[in-house]
């Protein structure tokens, strides 16, 4: 099979290359031609587990190219995926110009029958409009090359999205003829030779499961922040409660950790989605705009704690960052709770010096000279007056808290991700400050 991915961002990179790996020919096409010189030599856009190592060995094999034209790569190919961002229009929606453009520039170039597939997150609707812009494009061409459109959201957890590619909890595909179920279970039966099931249906309700499925856990992340923050105030540990309302069968115990809310290129954007596409539709999202609230809150508790502990004029104190992207193993720093809690700590007078073991260079794209970085999270806390900890990459689990205390002015944790003992940090004499827990 001969593929087409329109994008080399997150989705459409990993996307690519994947399908490279089992042996698929996959071009992989982008408007930026840094960018893809810069794919051919191996430098990556994006930071990935394991995206590096894959991109090199399958580009070596000749398996998987890169390209700016979307004229040859379109040519005699079976499918192609449109993955190029969706980002949020200031009332919140998806921004579909991106979409639309590259199914119009596709409808100039087929020159053959092939499946036309969204893989962008996308409002329910958008493949009728990708179907019209493509259908429009070669009616101006006066071609009549027939071809069908599909839904493939993806799920790709940033930072394990390798592993969710290839060993994926399902595959959902929305299509609407034979001739596309058959090239796409085609297409996929590589990932479900091992029981991953592929579930095909029709393409409203594929789009609309991408937006159902984060919303769902974006519910359960806010929903635990709102529990923590009560827990607190009536004297339970949220942890205890957490794991008590876990070993439920019918909850289960995954996305149910507090913290300071949550960040990224999907939650917060689909979030607004669905909510923006409901009041299109005359109806009120209530449950998702409470998710979207309670997270906006929870971004700022742990500068609430700090500035109950510290006093509100900082002028004069610095303090230790760890972890600058909105979870581990990514880059990512997409609606970051790190980038809301900087901005009120320096608002407050105060300063920051941060460590991030891949983050540090997209947060001085972003941030500039605000922060102060370092190469070594010991390095952030010489004469801080606290630590803040705030993504829970694992180099931060198990630290030298001996030493912690030799370099900080004040025993002074702020833990805004939960990953120590508060009976330790007790018996260390450290003045202790988590979610959910006095």
């Amino acid at each position: 099979m001969k593929i087409a991915v329109v994008g080399t961002g997150y989705v459409g990179l990993v996307t690519g290359t994947c399908l490279a790996e089992v042996g698929i020919d996959v071009t992989c096409v982008d408007i930026d031609a840094n960018k893809i010189e810069g794919l051919k030599k191996g430098v990556m856009p994006i930071y990935e587990p394991g995206l590096e190592s894959m991109v090199v060995r399958n580009y070596q094999k000749g398996r998987l190219n890169f390209s700016t034209s979307l004229k040859e790569s379109i040519k005699d190919s079976d499918v192609a995926f449109i993955a190029v961002g969706t980002p949020p229009d200031e009332d919140g929606s998806a921004d579909l110009k991106y979409v639309l453009a590259v199914a119009s520039e596709i409808g100039q170039h087929m020159n053959g029958y092939g499946v036309v597939v969204t893989k962008s997150t996308v409002p329910v609707g958008t493949a009728e409009k990708v179907r019209y812009a493509v259908q429009e494009a070669l009616d101006k061409r006066g071609e009549s090359i027939s071809f069908d459109i599909a839904s493939n959201p993806e799920f790709l957890k940033e930072g394990a999205a390798i592993d969710d590619f290839m060993k994926p909890d399902r595959i959902v595909i929305g299509v609407d003829s034979d001739r596309a179920e058959g090239i796409m279970n085609k297409l996929y039966k590589p990932f479900i030779m091992n029981g991953h099931p592929l579930v095909f249906m029709d393409i409203p309700s594929a789009e609309m499961t991408k937006y159902a499925a984060n919303a769902m856990l974006a519910t359960r992340i806010s929903f635990m922040n709102d529990i923590a923050n009560l827990c607190e105030l009536m004297g339970a540990d949220v942890d205890s409660v957490r794991k008590g309302i876990g070993s439920d069968p019918r909850i289960g115990n995954r996305f149910l950790y507090s913290g300071i809310g949550y960040g990224g290129s999907c939650f917060p954007k689909d979030v607004k989605a669905l909510i923006k596409t409901a009041r299109e539709n005359d109806y009120q999202m209530r449950i998702l705009e409470s998710v979207e609230d309670v997270n906006d809150d929870q971004k700022s508790v742990l500068f609430s704690k700090l500035t109950s502990s510290m006093g509100e004029n900082l002028t004069g104190k610095t303090f230790g960052m760890w972890g600058l992207s909105f979870k581990p193993n990514t880059d990512d720093l997409r609606e970051a709770p790190s980038l809301v809690l900087i901005d009120k700590i320096l608002s407050a007078g105060g300063k920051v010096v941060a460590y991030d073991p891949v983050a540090s260079h997209e947060a001085q794209r972003i941030l500039g000279d605000k922060i102060t970085y370092v190469s070594e999270p010991y390095e952030a806390l010489n004469n801080a007056d606290a630590l803040l900890v705030v993504t829970e990459w694992s180099e931060f689990k198990v630290p030298d808290f001996d030493k912690i205390s030799t370099l900080l002015n004040n025993k002074i944790i702020f833990d805004g991700r939960n990953i120590y003992d508060k009976n330790e940090m007790k018996e260390l004499e450290y003045e202790y400050h988590c979610i959910g827990s006095k």
